[in-house]
Formats: structure tokens, sequence, C-alpha cells
């Protein structure tokens, strides 16, 4: 489980992402196409086409870090830009609940979801 504080800025990329990318690769698109910065202490969320691994993107002030989760059934339910946005801000919490299992939408937890 990973530990957010009620303070961690969170944006997801509401596009799939080609998660082959590392370190480089994930900076370059939050540079690019969420035109934010990396470095800026905000935890950046990514997902493939199918929906079934997220991969994170972090500054913790002295070093890069990369995670990634891979689902072994079943798939995230992914939130949809406003507009024409590349990505999404979350609080904390709805992250939580997006990594657990939970469907933001209608606040149910997905088939496959196991405690």
């Amino acid at each position: 489980m990973l530990g957010l504080s009620g303070s961690l800025r969170v944006f997801l990329a509401v596009e799939p992402v080609d998660l082959r990318k590392s370190f480089n690769g994930l900076h370059g698109v939050v540079l690019d196409r969420l035109k934010e910065d990396p470095c800026s202490g905000a935890l950046y969320v990514f997902t493939n086409r199918r929906r079934n691994r997220i991969k994170t993107l972090y500054w913790d002030g002295t070093g890069m870090w990369v995670m990634i989760k891979r689902l072994e059934q079943g798939c995230f339910t992914w939130p949809t830009g406003i507009g024409e946005s590349e990505k999404l801000a979350l609080a904390p919490e709805a992250l939580a609940l997006l990594l657990d299992g939970v469907d933001l939408k209608q606040g149910s937890l997905k088939p496959w979801y196991q405690r």
C-alpha cells in the first residue's frame, strides 16, 4: 500500500501512454503533454490502453521514483478529462480509491476486487 498524504498533488494523464517508457520518457510526457514540471513534487499517474497497468512518476527532492502496478485480472476505471485537457487533477484519496479497485463513477468495487 502506498501512503498518500492529503497535501500531495496528483495529476492523471487522461490518454493512455506507452508504459515501456521509464524515467526519461515519462519525464518528457509530463513536460510535453501535461505541461507540468516533473520536479515540482506532484505525483503523475499514467495507464496503458488496456487499463490493466498504472505507472507513476514522482520527484521526492533527491531523485525520481517510477512505480508500477499490474492487475492480474480486470482493469482500472479511468476518469476522462474535461474538454481539451490532457490531465486531470485528483485528490490523493481519489487516487487511493482508484488503485484499490473502486469505480469512481459509481462508487462501487470492481468485480475482481478482493480483500
